[in-house]
């Protein structure tokens, strides 16, 4: 009798698992067997939950708060996000017009899951968060890809955002702070963009707002429904815990859009994962509504962090990295770096040739640009404390500086 045969969803079948992680595989396998690595790869920050944030899930665990809620969330937190989009971004809406997901992720991937049918557009610059264009494949639509280089700031402009848009757009996704540049949109950019989009009401928009607050040198944050309110109809905000106040692990995310979206994206949640975790729910209550003190704190030290990588991996023979206005990460090119050997021997032909000799060589780990849509780069999450960065610089540094012609 001959074996069944099986297959896979198409669509996950020509998906691609994510670089990030793979890379944090590499580290964890490298660790397990004796090996130091400094990990400059994970995108998310090293500093602890803020106290009150856990002394309030631990109190939710000792009220009994560990059921079911409604699978939008818990209304008084619903409540707490409305508020931090009028309060924070200008945005006029109700608890009603919220939903709370299991981390950001989710959020992205119900928003095109509800709305993408086989064949639909989504426009992705380049580079980009690495899940973005995977889930676009898992939901059965395709991602079109805009290169944004060193030239225009990583950032789309207007005329390649034109020349992108088909009958078949459905989307375009706008991250600003961008992973992984550290890209930033100021409202007159947003605005030219908006020009462009009123002109396409086929197209809706995705704003993927999660380093909002990793924003630099004074600069203001501003999101493409409270630059252009004629917008708004067509825009999901998307935000979350993770990164503002160091809740990666927490897994809340939400978002804010048109009443039809939201409606359509909390059907496909009943059916999928249902609430997110109540314990969360009400850590997040708690750093929504509680002292907002850790999130100036953090920004500081990030961008102390990222004035000392900057300036080292620009001392790196081989490497140039342009200044990344917001987020905790460093988009440095090492295009001089292709076509030269290391001292163990391996002939650099990529970008990702590069990103496994740092760490089989240099036992540092980063991940490779064109993961991200754009090589030959290599992202640093400068995610990690002063003396661990430095190290992990100089290491980078004494790694280039004995490669081989």
């Amino acid at each position: 009798m001959s074996a069944p045969v099986h297959s896979l969803n198409r669509f996950l079948a020509e998906a691609r698992p994510s670089a990030t992680y793979k890379v944090m595989d590499r580290v964890a396998a490298r660790r397990a067997a004796g090996g130091q690595v400094i990990s400059l790869s994970a995108g998310e920050p090293d500093f602890d939950t803020p106290a009150h944030v856990c002394e309030a899930g631990i109190a939710a665990i000792r009220a009994g708060h560990t059921r079911y809620t409604q699978v939008a969330g818990l209304r008084a937190l619903r409540e707490a996000v409305a508020a931090k989009f009028r309060r924070e971004n200008g945005l006029d809406v109700d608890w009603q017009d919220t939903l709370v997901c299991s981390g950001g992720k989710q959020v992205i991937f119900n928003a095109l899951a509800a709305t993408l049918n086989e064949g639909d557009e989504v426009i992705v610059p380049a580079p980009y968060w690495v899940s973005y264009p995977e889930i676009v494949q898992l939901c059965g639509g395709k991602a079109v890809t805009v290169a944004c280089g060193a030239d225009s700031g990583f950032k789309l402009t207007p005329d390649a955002l034109a020349a992108a848009i088909t009958p078949r757009t459905r989307w375009l996704i706008l991250n600003s702070p961008s992973n992984p540049t550290g890209a930033v949109y100021g409202r007159a950019e947003l605005q030219a963009l908006a020009e462009v989009l009123r002109a396409h009401p086929q197209v809706l928009v995705l704003s993927d707002d999660i380093y909002e607050h990793l924003i630099f040198d004074g600069l203001a944050f501003h999101t493409l429904a409270q630059v252009e309110p004629r917008l708004r109809e067509r825009v999901l905000t998307m935000n979350g815990v993770s990164k503002a106040y160091a809740m990666t692990g927490w897994r809340i995310g939400f978002g804010t859009g048109p009443a039809w979206l939201i409606e359509a994206m909390e059907k496909l949640q009943g059916q999928q994962t249902s609430g997110a975790c109540t314990i969360s729910q009400h850590a997040a209550l708690a750093a929504l509504t509680g002292p907002q003190d850790f999130i100036q704190q953090s920004r500081t030290a990030f961008q102390r962090r990222r004035d000392m990588v900057v300036e080292l991996l620009n001392q790196a023979p081989g490497l140039h990295c342009e200044v990344p206005r917001g987020a905790f990460y460093a988009f440095a090119s090492c295009e001089a770096l292709i076509g030269k050997t290391t001292q163990a021997g391996t002939r650099l032909n990529s970008d990702e040739d590069v990103v496994n000799a740092l760490l089989d060589e240099a036992g540092v780990a980063t991940v490779h640009g064109s993961a991200f849509g754009l090589g030959p780069y290599i992202r640093i999450a400068y995610a990690l404390d002063d003396v661990s960065l430095r190290q992990a610089c100089e290491a980078i540094q004494k790694f280039n500086r004995t490669l081989l012609d």
